[in-house]
């Protein structure tokens, strides 16, 4: 592994732990040359995923995404920075569970909807209002409502 500060091949693993329910090995290393410490992330290649958006249009799947969209729902509400990685590495999970080589924005949208209700009900009424394009206040307070009930 190269160091990003001098370039130089030798650098050694100081530590190695899995993360993400080990589906990613992080190192923690340090250049033999200039002692400049760094990590780095070692993940599986796995076979690209296409989204199918309503529109018709496909795009490659990105988690990232689904971070920042859950990210937007969360400000200023109790949940970590992990806690969201975590709802979007379990939806990325569950997405390739399902096998699908092209898969449906809203099927999507709907795992990240149901796992956010778990985890913030604030958040997820955020989310479920852009995610669902409630178009008034009635509709807005259906889904309150409805949470309510649950």
């Amino acid at each position: 592994m190269r160091c990003p500060a001098c370039g130089r091949p030798d650098t050694r693993v100081l530590d190695t732990r899995p993360v993400q329910d080990r589906r990613v090995i992080k190192r923690r290393r340090e250049c033999e040359a200039c002692g400049e410490r760094f990590t780095t992330y070692e993940r599986l290649e796995e076979p690209p995923l296409v989204v199918l958006k309503s529109d018709g249009r496909r795009e490659a799947f990105d988690r990232r995404k689904i971070v920042i969209g859950v990210l937007r729902a969360c400000e200023k509400r109790p949940v970590s920075a992990e806690q969201i990685e975590n709802l979007a590495a379990e939806v990325e999970r569950e997405v390739r569970r399902l096998g699908y080589d092209e898969i449906p924005s809203k099927v999507i949208g709907e795992l990240v909807v149901e796992r956010l209700r778990k985890l913030d009900e604030v958040a997820y009424v955020r989310f479920a209002s852009v995610y669902r394009r409630f178009a008034d206040l009635e509709e807005f307070k259906r889904e309150v409502e409805r949470l309510r009930k649950l």
